[in-house]
């Protein structure tokens, strides 16, 4: 898309400040998503102000101490102590700013309906705070026309007009917990803006820091975009899971199938099954457009099949775990002492928002089962806001004395750093949903269970 010339003296100014990195960069929201973001900027060269409300979060940055494992908290503290990173819990620091990234969280409520309190707080509380001049992104994952309905009228009610006095743009993050290969700098960076002049300055913001900017025509667009790659990988990860359930009762290895499969250059590509979705997007961001397209009178049933196959899935592994106990050991759930080994929603990070597991230990304990878990990434459960009565619960040791005391251990998430051997040799059942005793080389042991 061809990105229009700048008309507006206001906007031209801003343009020089963000080319130049005169001015520095605002982000709300230090997770996640908001924390690897002032990192990339800060490594371009640019001041950044990042505002949280949690004053641990701030705290913490300031001493270079880790609460997302894979980020480099020794280098964002180097950057504070030099004064190009200004964490703080004050939103009046943003006055300062020639541009402000909103990256605050898009949950569901418990009606699976939107939950935009966050946006709409972070709109109301910057709109006192707004000046001339500035450029404003939206970040958080939502369904089209949140940036546009929701956040630009909440920014205007302080008087100021977007395209004329603040620019306004809906650019979606695509972070990757853990994943070395794309990083925030490294993934090409969808934007839509409200005019074209909000896309050019927008546009040129995350170009000063990022390998590829790529504009459409809105931002309606830019979040409908965002929207699309979460639902698709929402339906095919139901997919593959369903025909795990088929294929279980045909007596055929689903983990097989798909490495053969996926040996064809063309036409397919490989999904996993599991036992059931995490991470802030693909569990979530599905129903944000099942939502919105309600309005429309416009019927989803697809994608909603692919949240109820993708949401049974943990349900699913408690009947499996309940059958092999009664089948090898002739014991019910309702006393047995269960392991749980990863509690993270995928490998090899600490990133445990909307994880199987946390669902998993409620419904194992209500069946009656006593459960601990292991994971070297989660030393002790955060506060969540769904599993308030997990908080707290800490980590167990993995040794043999350790796994011998267990009725089973199930293998949730499949982090590098667990010696499944080990488990396999000495528990006395494994169940595992994640294919990993395959790699340990005891896929065929008496005392394993596919999940």
């Amino acid at each position: 898309m061809t990105l229009t010339p700048l008309q507006n003296p206001i906007a031209i100014r801003l343009l020089d400040r963000i080319e130049t990195r005169a001015a520095a960069i605002g982000i709300v929201g230090l997770g996640y998503v908001g924390l690897p973001l002032a990192q990339a900027l800060l490594r371009a060269g640019f001041p950044v102000i990042g505002v949280d409300t949690d004053p641990d979060k701030i705290k913490e940055i300031t001493k270079g101490e880790s609460y997302i494992r894979h980020l480099d908290f020794t280098e964002l503290s180097r950057f504070v102590h030099s004064g190009a990173f200004r964490p703080t819990i004050d939103m009046a620091a943003l006055a300062d700013a020639a541009a402000i990234l909103i990256c605050v969280p898009t949950p569901l409520t418990c009606q699976r309906e939107p939950d935009l309190r966050f946006i709409v707080e972070t709109g109301k509380n910057l709109a006192v705070h707004l000046r001339q001049g500035q450029l404003v992104v939206l970040e958080s994952t939502t369904y089209p026309g949140t940036t546009r309905e929701v956040l630009k009228p909440l920014l205007e009610a302080g008087g100021l007009k977007s395209g004329a006095d603040f620019f306004l743009a809906f650019s979606p993050e695509r972070e990757d917990p853990g994943n070395s290969a794309f990083q925030t700098s490294t993934t090409p960076k969808v934007i839509g803006g409200d005019g074209p002049e909000a896309l050019t300055l927008a546009s040129a913001l995350y170009g000063q820091f990022v390998a590829k900017t790529v504009p459409v025509k809105d931002t309606d667009t830019a979040e409908a975009v965002k929207i699309t790659e979460n639902v698709f990988r929402a339906v095919n990860i139901a997919l593959v899971n369903e025909l795990k359930l088929v294929f279980d009762a045909m007596g055929i290895d689903v983990w097989e199938v798909i490495d053969a499969a996926k040996t064809k250059p063309f036409g397919y590509m490989p999904f996993y099954p599991g036992p059931g979705l995490g991470g802030h997007c693909i569990p979530i961001d599905p129903f944000y457009l099942t939502w919105k397209a309600r309005e429309y009178e416009v019927p989803t049933r697809f994608i909603e099949l692919a949240g109820e196959i993708n949401s049974g899935m943990v349900r699913h592994v408690v009947r499996r775990l309940a059958d092999e106990l009664n089948r090898r050991a002739a014991k019910s759930l309702n006393g047995a002492s269960i392991l749980l080994l990863g509690l993270a929603y995928k490998k090899n990070v600490d990133d445990m928002r909307e994880s199987p597991a946390l669902r998993l230990i409620e419904l194992l304990e209500g069946a009656g089962a006593h459960v601990s878990y292991h994971d070297p990434f989660i030393p002790s459960i955060r506060p969540t806001r769904n599993h308030p009565g997990l908080t707290g619960r800490t980590s167990c040791d993995l040794t043999p004395k350790t796994l011998a005391t267990y009725d089973a251990a199930i293998i949730v998430t499949d982090h590098d750093n667990v010696d499944y051997a080990l488990v396999v040799d000495h528990a006395k059942l494994v169940l595992d949903t994640r294919n990993a005793c395959v790699h340990a080389g005891r896929a065929g042991a008496a005392n394993v269970a596919k999940g």
